[in-house]
């Protein structure tokens, strides 16, 4: 089928100059060529055929008159003549009348005409009258004269066919005289038997001219008519070997190298009409009662095609004259010479019409409307027939119009605008009927396929949005490049996507208003076709830009953005074409795959985020391995890595608020969680290496017990220590070695963590400004924390800072302090190394922490350090080692000095709450009335309880339970220990007995 849509190159042959020329000599008029006047434009080659005879527009103009005057006329007993039969309804019914001619002419030719009623052809077709723009113009048949008062004569059909075809009075009248002198001698003959021309060769003479030459012009161009209608293009095809038409040939060649003597009885003459009868003569279908020497094609046709264009106003050539029904009532009398039918009319004068449209300029839209108008009854032809010589024509006709509108809608954004659209919609009906015909009559491919499945219309017009708008496409690329390059000097020139992108916008708008009306008479979803063409050759160009793009840009960014609104723009106009599909316009959607601008500013955004979150995690390693954590003079007492770590923090934020995209909402959970993780690295690397409780909480030594000697050894030795009973952890040692792990230097890290903490607060309060100042924020955005707040870090120094306040407590207590508790809580003997020094040590360090942690955390460390100590105090009663032995009456002393303890944190009501302070002495309680409890008392409660723990198995031996670090006065472990550092023989034998204890070393 593409076939018979193919862009033909539309040609342009210049119509010869038909003007009317005479010389006077003395008082004879004289005509040397018959023209007619114009002043056309050059027009389109004829698609009715090209004649292989020389022959001229004013030769065939000429002829085309004599066939009109001589069908005129019928056989009567006396002349040729002719009756208007105006009424008639067969355009091929054969004419016959016996009314007697004047000398001049037939009735019917000498018939007066006026212009009174309105034509109706010319109302059918939608034809205006000549001169109608201007009113100064007269049709022919209105008369003529000089001034007023003149009276105007009335014009006859003959005259004015005379007129428009551009035939001289003198020709004319020679003409009629050679007709009436035929009629005169072949009475009863009619006009289709009578070969024309050969009877007005013999007629006419040498004398019936006023010049020799034009006679001898005359002469040669009636015998080149003979060898067109005869050998050249003849009705019925003629074999090469015909005599006859050989003798022919070299009778018409000779006589056009020298003069032709036509007399009657000349010898050359009677060759010469025996040749023309004999071929002329020959039929298809047996009946010999025809000469046909002008009905073969495409001779018939380009005669007929002159006397089509008489009906057009020789003053104003895009106008039809007034009297056009009688006109082609008369030049329809031809069709039995010619062998022409009402198919071949409509098809003729479709052409006839089209042709005169664009040769004059394609400025009155009258004739293209007229065109279609006759166009669609030819289309009702196509249907009826399918007779081969009329397709052939039919086919070269429609292909010559559908070849000139498709040449203009295939890119018809270059051919309209808003000044002509009008012209549009007549030329794609145009197009698109000559189409159908094409396709739907003639097409063998169409008749194969089910006709349901093609719909030539819409496939048409398709076709037309989609080339054109893929022409314009282009250039606006090459106009869209030139801008970026005339612009290369400026301050911030455009990239020339986002200029495309604008333009093609811009472009789809005209489309939707301007084109998509028009076309949407035959597809009804032509904006959608449109728009979607346009969406895929930008997607062309932007997805090959978002695969060359490596970073995030102002010009990557300005193009994405412009890309993203051009197709949210596309889609809206397809899906506004495409409300009263069947489909809801899914089809002209799936036509338009997303470009993903909005995906690839993401994934832009993204990697930019990435990129400053890994900067700013190998800044935050670089500055902790430089970090010393000693707190600065100011009274806030934090890390300048801190400092810096909530600097970037905020410069970050507020880059990423000024990146030039459309999502920040969206993105901004992204930024955050990098953010957030690396905060929270830095948090947890706060806490690296600062220990924790059981780092500082000295490893308990093996359970032994006392004898009556300790307390004796003990008076005499009490200063000394016994080398193996202050054995600690070996992390102490690690973490004493190093400078930053310094009470001062961690109480700095928590002041850190701290105004860390406070800070974030302050930044997520800005991030909110920040949404609220973005272009692409809306209401839901500040609905709810996610995204906008940072999840991690908070957690994580709450965690740390948790985390480092008992690192500090149990640092201090049994490190720092280790030499006046571990190492010196009632070694010996307990009246003399009693708790004052420990809490002489510990208050200056609870002034040091008071002075220098931030006061939101203070309450939490001091608690911290108020349960180390009281961990340590049991420490040393329950697990102090073979140093420490007490007896009964040390209970007394143990009590006050844990009252000491708790007072020192109460500090008169101006410390901890004595709440807090009960709540973290419930152990302590607990245990100390097991100092007083006699042993005896104590050794039945251990068998109880360990009883109840380990049930019948413990009978026959008791088990030595395990070491649970949770003391409690019902808790077997808890009190053994009790009895293996009381100074008690009772209490040694029973160790002894059950256990096999040893003595204390």
């Amino acid at each position: 089928m593409a076939h018979l849509f193919r862009e033909l190159s539309l040609g342009h042959s210049k119509r010869g100059a038909h003007s009317t020329t005479t010389t006077t000599t003395g008082s004879a008029p004289t005509l040397t060529i018959p023209t007619k006047p114009t002043t056309m434009a050059a027009d389109l080659p004829s698609p009715l055929g090209q004649l292989s005879a020389q022959l001229t527009d004013s030769e065939l103009r000429l002829t085309a008159y004599e066939i009109f005057v001589a069908a005129c006329r019928t056989s009567t007993g006396k002349a040729l003549t002719f009756v208007s039969s105006s009424l008639s309804d067969s355009p091929t019914q054969q004419h016959t009348n016996g009314a007697a001619s004047s000398p001049n002419g037939s009735p019917a030719l000498q018939r007066s005409l006026t212009s009174a009623a309105a034509s109706k052809m010319k109302k059918a077709l939608g034809l205006k009258s000549p001169g109608s723009s201007s009113g100064s113009k007269k049709s022919p048949g209105s008369g003529s004269g000089s001034g007023p008062g003149k009276p105007k004569r009335a014009m006859t059909v003959g005259e004015l066919m005379r007129i428009q075809m551009g035939i001289s009075e003198a020709m004319d009248s020679r003409v009629r005289r050679a007709l009436l002198r035929i009629s005169a001698g072949q009475v009863g003959r009619r006009i289709e038997s009578v070969v024309v021309p050969l009877e007005l060769l013999q007629q006419l003479k040498s004398s019936d001219f006023t010049d020799p030459q034009e006679h001898e012009e005359w002469q040669k161009r009636t015998l080149k008519i003979l060898e067109a209608g005869l050998l050249l293009h003849p009705f019925v095809p003629l074999d090469k070997s015909n005599s006859t038409a050989q003798r022919l040939r070299q009778i018409i060649h000779g006589a056009l190298d020298r003069p032709f003597e036509t007399g009657r009885n000349n010898e050359s003459m009677q060759v010469l009409r025996s040749a023309v009868t004999a071929l002329a003569s020959r039929s298809s279908d047996g009946l010999y009662d025809t000469s046909h020497w002008a009905d073969g094609l495409p001779l018939n046709l380009r005669i007929y095609e002159m006397l089509l264009q008489a009906v057009f106003d020789n003053h104003d050539e895009t106008s039809v004259i007034e009297e056009v029904d009688e006109l082609m009532e008369h030049i329809k009398k031809t069709w039995s010479i010619l062998g022409l039918n009402q198919m071949l009319h409509n098809l003729c004068f479709t052409w006839v019409l089209f042709n005169r449209f664009v040769a004059t300029g394609q400025v009155e839209l009258d004739l293209l409307y007229a065109a279609d108008t006759q166009l669609a009854e030819v289309a009702k032809d196509a249907k009826a027939t399918k007779d081969p010589e009329y397709c052939k024509i039919l086919s070269s006709t429609l292909t010559s119009i559908l070849g000139w509108a498709e040449k203009r809608l295939l890119a018809y954004h270059d051919t309209f605008d808003s000044s002509n659209i009008d012209t549009m919609q007549a030329i794609v009906s145009l197009g698109v009927v000559a189409a159908k015909i094409l396709v739907e009559d003639i097409s063998n491919e169409y008749r194969r396929r089910r006709k349901n499945e093609v719909d030539v219309a819409r496939n048409r017009i398709d076709t037309y949005i989609r080339s054109s708008l893929r022409t314009a496409f282009a250039q606006m690329m090459e106009k869209a490049d030139s801008s970026r390059r005339a612009s290369r000097n400026q301050p911030n020139p455009l990239p020339v996507l986002a200029i495309l992108a604008k333009d093609v916008g811009e472009l789809a708008v005209k489309e939707k208003q301007l084109f998509s009306p028009i076309l949407k008479i035959w597809h009804p979803f032509a904006a959608g076709v449109a728009v979607a063409t346009l969406h895929a050759c930008y997607a062309n160009e932007i997805k090959q830009f978002i695969s060359g793009i490596a970073e995030l840009t102002p010009d990557a960014v300005q193009v994405l953005r412009a890309a993203d609104k051009l197709e949210k723009d596309l889609v809206l106009i397809a899906v506004e074409d495409s409300v009263d599909s069947d489909d809801g316009g899914k089809a002209i959607i799936r036509e338009m795959p997303p470009y993903e601008a909005e995906a690839a500013i993401a994934n832009l955004v993204k990697v930019w985020i990435k990129t400053r979150v890994d900067r700013l995690k190998e800044w935050v390693d670089r500055n902790l391995q430089q970090e010393e954590w000693n707190p600065p003079a100011s009274e806030d007492g934090y890390a300048p890595s801190a400092v810096e770590v909530l600097r970037i923090f905020d410069e970050t934020l507020v880059a990423f608020f000024q990146l030039p995209i459309p999502m920040h909402p969206a993105l901004l959970p992204d930024l955050m969680a990098g953010l957030d993780r690396c905060l929270q690295y830095y948090v947890t690397k706060t806490k690296s290496g600062c220990g924790s409780r059981n780092t500082f909480v000295p490893t308990m030594p093996a359970l032994t017990r006392c004898t009556m000697e300790s307390k004796f050894q003990g008076f005499g030795k009490k200063k000394e220590k016994t080398p193996t009973s202050q054995k600690r952890n070996s992390q102490v040692a690690t973490v004493n070695g190093d400078n930053s792990f310094g009470i001062p230097q961690l109480l700095c890290r928590i002041n850190t963590l701290q105004r860390i903490r406070g800070e974030l607060e302050v930044l997520e309060k800005r991030i909110v400004t920040h949404l609220r100042n973005s272009e692409s924020a809306h209401v839901e955005d500040f609905s709810n924390g996610l995204g906008k707040k940072f999840e991690l870090s908070p957690a994580a120094c709450v965690e740390v800072i948790t985390q480092l306040c008992e690192a500090v407590a149990y640092k201090m207590v049994f490190h720092d302090l280790s030499h006046v508790l571990w190492d010196g809580l009632y070694v010996g003997e307990p009246s003399s190394s009693r708790i004052e020094p420990f809490l002489d040590e510990l208050e200056k360090n609870l002034l040091i922490v008071s002075n220098t942690v931030h006061e939101r955390v203070r309450t939490r460390i001091i608690t911290d350090i108020m349960r180390a100590s009281f961990d340590g105090f049991l420490l040393v009663l329950l697990a102090g080692g073979p140093s420490r032995v007490f007896s009964r009456k040390d209970s007394q002393i143990i009590e006050d000095d844990f009252k000491s303890l708790k007072d020192l944190f109460w500090a008169n009501g101006d410390g901890l709450p004595s709440e807090l302070i009960d709540k973290f002495t419930t152990t302590v309680r607990g245990v100390l009335p097991l100092f007083r409890t006699d042993t005896e008392s104590l050794i039945e409660r251990f068998r109880r309880v360990t009883l109840e723990s380990y049930g019948s198995s413990a009978r026959s031996r008791l088990p030595l339970p395990p070491t649970s670090g949770q003391w409690n006065p019902t808790e077997p472990n808890t009190l053994l220990r009790v009895l293996c550092n009381r100074n008690d023989e009772a209490a040694s034998k029973f160790l002894k007995k059950t256990y096999n204890l040893p003595k204390k070393l």
